[in-house]
């Protein structure tokens, strides 16, 4: 059925897209995209680069008579974040991904889609192989696993790029410019401990889960108040521990650094004469959840069900720490830009909470617009972490995109959508992490703005694209390409 969405218009646009949801991608498992895409400029005669990381750069010469035109960058990211629903088998390292036409969207079975960035990395391949449009020297920049830690972008060397006008195509509104964008950091915690091998006598043991829940995107999506699945989880746990004996044996929520998440599995023992008291009190977490979240999350399920007891349990005082600290931890919007009502400067993502042999670890992404106040939160979060006993590392720092109101690129572009559409694009700064800030410490004089069609729920099995602003997206590119 995938294969529908090729007859799509613009055509190119959706063909080469097709051809992306095709090729396994997920972040860290570049090779065969990055093939593809060296294949397809090379097939096209044109100058086709592959630098040290793995970032692909692909040039085009200027159309005749536009030789004098400016080089303009067209910028989009190769991976994909990998999430499915839990019903389904899908292997994101060798399946392709199933995508259909839904209405004026297109979406996929059961998975993430990919069009964060297909779609930016298909509208430059169809600039590209386009013989019809006029524009000035084009260089076309792929880069990789963005999705963990913006790999690329941070691999990028100056002087690769000739280039000194970038349009990021990696944003998810039409009608939106953006200009700036948040920093993030993340906090990677652990704490390491020797198992407990004594269950208490008389001890059942029950596996809680939590699923159903929308997740998405922890910085387009984290203002939308959608539950973070750790957060309900160690609430539940706090209780079932204080008031029903419960003991954590072990503990899974989340995937993704950068994803807000969706499920949540927790196996407790407790005592035995408790199983019936805990069964309602599940039930009763479910029912006060769909109740605080109704009209945000309308598929919450958490159930519980009879397991094998296990061999080893969480020591008590760690297991006691930890549901303290997940209690404590900030999760969420924490401040807003003044400057850009309704933006989002800082928030913390509770991104995975998971056990394995002997050890936990715990990871969070922290955004923000301002480095004073994402040191100010990752200071914070650390205290209650070190509260605890447990060790935190940072990792993954990038620094924010300042805005440029003054950007020749943000003015032409203006101009050229009010000319295009009969109104104004709005000016936005994004809470969202773009490469666009990386990229500029390698090239601190090039103008840069981001663009892209109406993509919802991206990081999530609910992401789809909206047909009719891809369409409009293309129509805007050709006639800015025209204009600089």
């Amino acid at each position: 059925m995938s294969a529908e969405i090729k007859n799509l218009f613009p055509q190119h646009v959706w063909g080469y897209f097709y051809d992306l949801t095709q090729i396994p991608r997920p972040t860290g498992h570049m090779e065969a995209v990055t093939r593809y895409v060296e294949a397809f400029g090379k097939g096209l005669g044109l100058e086709t680069l592959r630098d040290e990381v793995g970032n692909v750069l692909i040039r085009k010469p200027a159309t005749p008579g536009m030789e004098g035109h400016k080089t303009v960058i067209l910028q989009s990211h190769l991976d994909m974040v990998p999430q499915k629903n839990a019903s389904v088998k899908h292997n994101f390292l060798t399946d392709p991904i199933d995508a259909y036409i839904d209405g004026d969207w297109v979406t996929a079975r059961d998975t993430t889609l990919g069009a964060d960035n297909g779609i930016g990395a298909s509208f430059a391949m169809a600039v590209l192989s386009d013989e019809t449009i006029k524009h000035g020297p084009i260089e076309a920049l792929f880069t990789i696993d963005e999705e963990e830690g913006m790999d690329g972008a941070f691999g990028l060397k100056p002087g690769f790029l000739k280039g000194d006008t970038l349009i990021n195509c990696d944003s998810e509104e039409e009608g939106e410019l953006f200009v700036g964008c948040a920093g993030g950091a993340d906090l990677n915690i652990s704490v390491q401990f020797k198992e407990d091998t004594y269950v208490p006598e008389g001890d059942v043991a029950v596996k809680v889960n939590l699923t159903g829940l929308k997740g998405g995107h922890s910085g387009v999506d984290i203002h939308l108040g959608r539950a973070n699945a750790n957060k309900l989880m160690f609430r539940f746990l706090k209780e079932a521990v204080c008031d029903y004996g419960a003991r954590l044996s072990s503990i899974e929520g989340g995937s993704l650094r950068n994803a807000i998440p969706r499920e949540a599995f927790a196996v407790i023992t407790i005592p035995g004469d408790n199983v019936e008291s805990l069964w309602e009190m599940v039930a009763d977490y479910q029912d006060m959840f769909r109740e605080e979240y109704r009209g945000i999350e309308n598929n919450i399920s958490f159930t519980a069900e009879m397991v094998d007891l296990p061999a080893t349990l969480i020591p008590e005082e760690i297991q006691d720490d930890l549901i303290n600290a997940i209690e404590g931890c900030q999760n969420g919007v924490i401040s807003m830009l003044n400057d850009f009502p309704g933006t989002v400067e800082s928030s913390s993502n509770l991104a995975i909470v998971r056990s394995s042999d002997e050890l936990i670890e715990i990871k969070i992404l922290v955004r923000s617009s301002s480095e004073s106040r994402k040191a100010s939160v990752c200071s914070s979060l650390e205290s209650i972490f070190a509260l605890a006993g447990a060790k935190v590392e940072y990792g993954g720092a990038y620094g924010g995109w300042q805005p440029n109101i003054n950007s020749p690129i943000l003015n032409v572009m203006q101009q050229t959508y009010e000319d295009l559409f009969g109104k104004k694009p709005s000016v936005k700064v994004m809470h969202a992490g773009l490469e666009c800030g990386i990229i500029q410490e390698s090239y601190p004089a090039m103008d840069m703005i981001s663009i892209g069609p109406d993509l919802e729920h991206p990081h999530s099995p609910d992401e789809r694209v909206s047909i009719p602003s891809v369409q409009k997206v293309w129509d805007f590119i050709v006639a800015v390409l025209e204009r600089i």
